[in-house]
């Protein structure tokens, strides 16, 4: 045998036999996670290597596994968009109307009611379009949102770097990430050089989290697991190479938008209402067509035809044709607005459960607070405590020296003879740092320490900043809690170069042995060293996260790390919050006067969520932990929900039982939220709210209403609007049903009344005091343009000073339904009073007819003022409203003195009959002013 030919069988075998070792090693390892795998087991898993896959590698993979992008919740398409607006019980009590129209002409002698047929279905028409595209734009615009958070993904594609859309991004895919960068999917570190990770979103950890390339025990907790960077959580400091493991719905983001399906599925309050409203008056409509017909029949003998012809106008009277137009039409103005005031709504019923609203449970971090790091304070060995005012430059110094009616230097004081030592400490922050600077002078990377450049660059520190003369660096750890740096220079007593030092005040301390006090070094004593605890434990119970600052003279760069950090001289301490955001304290105490109760659920410490929640006016004077959440059974739990306002270190189980345990004990909570931990109690609550600048994408689709400023404020102004809202949804139901309660009583009693009074003329089978078509006609000019004008009404000045209706409460209130009844019965006693009165005078049918049809339209224009007293609405405050009221009176006059008379059944009125009209007036005005003094006094709250 050929000896080459022996070699290259052997080599052959070899490499059969270590793949086939591999394999069986591979296979063995196949049940272990990918936190306790190493890094070159997890790229042989995958069959990818250090220079990433391949470009059809990539593509044949994406295939198969799909775009790297979470499922929707639900499709929703056009099409069930648009037949969803024809399915609601007062759309469907529509088509009733226009079926018994039409029934008509089965009658024996009788033509089918085409005209009024024809008018129903295209006021339905109407009304179903007009909500489609208010829900599509809606819709719309939320897919829009989604798309510009879809960030790009930095990859090695065939040893080389690229960008790509993160959903391209496959399993086996290497991605380079650096400081701010987004993690487009679930990823086993390869290579990691001082990563931090901001994991919030995730574990609603608020402290970035150390990531490293070396493997973590195999049952170590999702924030334990250092070996891996997760989709939705972002790079905050240092860089990694990591090969990706899952994507979309397989990733940890992926497995908590998954359990949004177990969410309960709710109604809005709203909806419900309008449901339930539907059903009363489809229920009332049949009763009351079935007793008039029994009466008609029965007792008066009534000709069947005759009775039926009643019954299709009293049908077409009692249905409020307008109320789906006005409700889409009031709820659409409100979401615009809401819109122009950075809130976006999923769908239009949530407006009006806004409004609904009576508990809030708010996060911290971005809706109460800033979401900016800033200092705000520091403390120099002197014991002097230094003010600052983060982001202006500003500062006083509290000490002896400083204004003795103040305690505090002036801020100008300050900055025209800058102090060295609170220049040097400041100096120190800046320099012992790793963010990096963008276009434009902003910084990116831990929010910590761009909060300690920004306050050096306030105070005019910002050129003693020069990254090139960093001549070594030892990067912080959890483990070792402190930073090193060393520089050629530093502007203190000693020479160079120079150790600069953070971290943990504790740390620092216990590796100092000399403070720096009035421009000179001195021995760090032990007093000292207890004011400095003191100071600590002072800056924490004020909600400040310390740092401790020193510096190291005349060092050897190329010292171990443990000689480097020793002997430092102190320089004092940086107390940095996440500031409360402006006009949140106002919003806040606004909520209260309105009876809405907040509660703040945050996964900060104690401490922290207590002074954060007394700095914007939540009582936190007892704050309950997850953990003893957790503890509690639910009948307990709702104990507590009742009596804390501040829940701390909770996971988002523990808001889920807390939202569930309001929602138990009788109240209507909105939940506000932007991590993918807040998704599942977002889709529990009544009213979800997400965070359209921070928040994800899993977040926002479990929410019903995105804040695009992420504002606590802009809650506060979504909340009065749902308020003002109700207020004119009731206002027009008002008007609608008792207009309509009239006119079916009008029917009913005219019919009765005319059979008895005038029997020769009502002796006709089609004599009726008003016809269907001039009812049709009256529900168009009346329901219509002045009952969508209502809609469009102003918020009364009290909407935010009064209590949270009842969350049994429906737009029909006792004081509403009194309302009804009293008009109607008002509307039918003066109607018909000039009815009868005409036809005595007269002698024509029609002319009564015609002075009763007129009266009813005047007299429901008028209504609508009546209707806004409740209010104290001025008449001028809706300039629509007197538009609509002109406009629908304009048209009722075209249609009594043009030809088109002659289709409804009418007759141009003279100056006589108008009398007899205005006459009418006196009384029916009379009893809307006394029924709307009767209300304030039996219905006051």
């Amino acid at each position: 045998m050929d000896i080459r030919r022996l070699v290259s069988f052997g080599r052959t075998v070899y490499e059969q036999a270590t793949a086939r070792r591999e394999a069986e090693e591979a296979s063995g390892r196949e049940g272990v996670p990918w936190h306790a795998l190493e890094g070159g087991a997890a790229l042989e898993r995958l069959g990818s290597s250090r220079d990433g896959l391949d470009a059809d590698d990539a593509a044949r993979r994406l295939d198969e596994h799909g775009p790297n992008e979470l499922a929707d919740e639900e499709g929703v398409s056009p099409l069930s968009l648009l037949v969803s607006q024809f399915t609601g019980p007062l759309i469907l009590l529509l088509f009733v109307a226009a079926g018994l129209s039409l029934a008509v002409g089965l009658l024996p002698g009788r033509d089918p009611g085409y005209t009024d047929a024809a008018l129903i279905l295209l006021i339905l028409l109407g009304n179903g379009l007009f909500g489609f595209v208010q829900d599509y734009r809606a819709e719309q615009a939320l897919a829009s949102l989604r798309e510009m958070a879809t960030p790009e993904a930095t990859v090695r594609r065939g040893g080389s770097i690229r960008a790509v859309p993160a959903t391209d991004v496959v399993p086996g895919d290497v991605v380079v990430l650096e400081a701010g960068d987004a993690v487009p999917a679930d990823a086993r570190i390869l290579t990691a050089a001082d990563c931090r990770a901001d994991e919030s979103t995730l574990t609603g950890e608020s402290v970035p989290v150390d990531k490293a390339a070396e493997p973590v025990a195999a049952d170590a907790a999702l924030a334990d697991r250092g070996s891996v960077l997760h989709a939705g959580t972002t790079v905050v400091r240092g860089r990694a190479e990591a090969v990706v493991v899952a994507t979309a719905m397989d990733t940890e983001l992926g497995g908590i938008a998954d359990q949004l399906g177990q969410a309960r599925q709710r109604e809005t309050p709203f909806e419900i209402e309008v449901d339930r409203l539907g059903r009363r008056i489809g229920v009332g409509i049949v009763a009351l067509i079935l007793l008039i017909a029994a009466v008609q029949l029965f007792l008066t003998a009534t000709d069947p035809v005759v009775v039926l012809l009643v019954a299709v106008t009293l049908a077409v009277a009692a249905v409020p044709e307008g109320l789906p137009a006005v409700v889409t039409l009031t709820l659409a103005l409100g979401s615009r607005t809401l819109m122009e005031r950075n809130a976006l709504v999923r769908n239009l019923a949530v407006v009006e459960s806004l409004g609904a609203v009576d508990y809030i449970v708010t996060d911290k971090t971005g809706t109460l607070t800033e979401n900016r790091m800033t200092v705000t304070r520091a403390w120099l060995p002197d014991d002097r405590t230094v003010e600052l005012d983060g982001g202006s430059g500003s500062a006083g110094a509290n000490s002896e020296e400083g204004d003795s009616s103040t305690g505090l230097d002036s801020t100008a004081a300050v900055l025209r003879d800058p102090d060295p030592a609170l220049a040097a400490l400041l100096s120190c922050g800046a320099r012992c740092n790793d963010t990096k600077e963008l276009d434009g002078g902003d910084h990116r990377g831990d929010p910590t320490e761009v909060a300690l450049v920004t306050a050096a660059a306030d105070a005019g520190l910002d050129g003693s900043r020069d990254p090139d003369d960093r001549l070594r660096e030892v990067p912080f750890t959890s483990e070792r809690k402190r930073m090193s740096v060393v520089v050629d220079a530093f502007d203190a007593p000693g020479g160079g170069p120079v150790a600069l030092v953070k971290g943990a005040p504790e740390e620092i301390v216990a590796r100092c042995d000399r403070v720096l006090v009035d421009g000179g070094i001195e021995p760090l004593t032990d007093e000292r060293r207890e004011r400095v605890e003191a100071t600590v434990t002072a800056f924490a119970d004020d909600a400040l996260r310390v740092l401790g600052f020193a510096y190291a003279p005349g060092v050897d760069p190329d010292a171990d790390d443990e000689t480097l950090e020793s002997g430092l001289v102190f320089l004092g301490l940086q107390g940095m919050t996440d500031p409360a955001r402006e006009r949140v304290a106002e919003a806040v105490a606004d909520c209260r006067d309105a009876g809405i109760r907040v509660t703040m659920a945050t996964g900060d410490t104690p401490r922290t969520a207590r002074a954060i929640a007394r700095e914007v006016g939540i009582d936190g004077d007892s704050v309950v932990t997850g953990t003893e959440v957790a503890a509690m059974d639910d009948e307990e739990l709702g104990r507590v929900v009742e009596e804390t306002n501040v829940f701390a270190r909770v996971a988002p189980e523990h808001k889920v039982r807390i939202l569930r345990a309001l929602q138990d004990a009788g109240y209507t909570v909105a939940m506000t939220g932007d991590g993918v931990n807040d998704a599942p109690a977002l889709g529990n609550a009544d009213v979800g709210i997400a965070m359209g600048d921070r928040g994800t994408q899993v977040a926002q689709g479990a929410s019903d209403v995105v804040l695009r400023d992420d504002n606590f404020v802009t809650i506060r102004d979504a909340i009065a609007e749902g308020r003002g809202i109700f207020d004119n949804i009731r206002k027009f139901v008002n008007y609608l049903l008792s207009a309509n309660a009239g006119e079916v009583l009008v029917v009913f009693l005219g019919t009765l009344l005319g059979a008895a009074l005038f029997p020769e003329v009502f002796a006709s089978e089609s004599a009726l005091v008003i016809t269907p078509v001039a009812l049709l006609w009256l529900n168009l000019v009346t329901d219509g343009f002045p009952a969508l004008a209502l809609g469009a009404d102003p918020k009364s000045n009290d909407v935010m000073r009064r209590p949270p209706r009842p969350r049994d409460e429906g737009v029909l209130d006792r004081r509403t339904v009194a309302s009804i009844l009293g008009i109607g019965a008002a509307l039918t006693a003066t109607g018909l009073g000039v009815f009868f009165y005409a036809l005595s005078r007269s002698g024509d049918l029609v002319v009564a007819q015609t002075v009763l049809f007129t009266f009813l339209v005047t007299a429901e224009l008028v209504r609508t003022q009546s209707v806004r007293l409740r209010y104290r609405l001025s008449p001028l405050s809706n300039p629509w409203l007197l538009g609509a009221v002109g406009l629908s009176l304009a048209l009722h006059l075209a249609l009594l003195y043009t030809p088109v008379a002659d289709l409804f059944g009418v007759v141009p009125l003279g100056l006589t009959e108008w009398g007899w009209v205005a006459g009418a007036f006196v009384p029916f005005l009379a009893a809307n002013l006394c029924l709307v003094w009767l209300n304030d006094r039996l219905f006051a709250p």
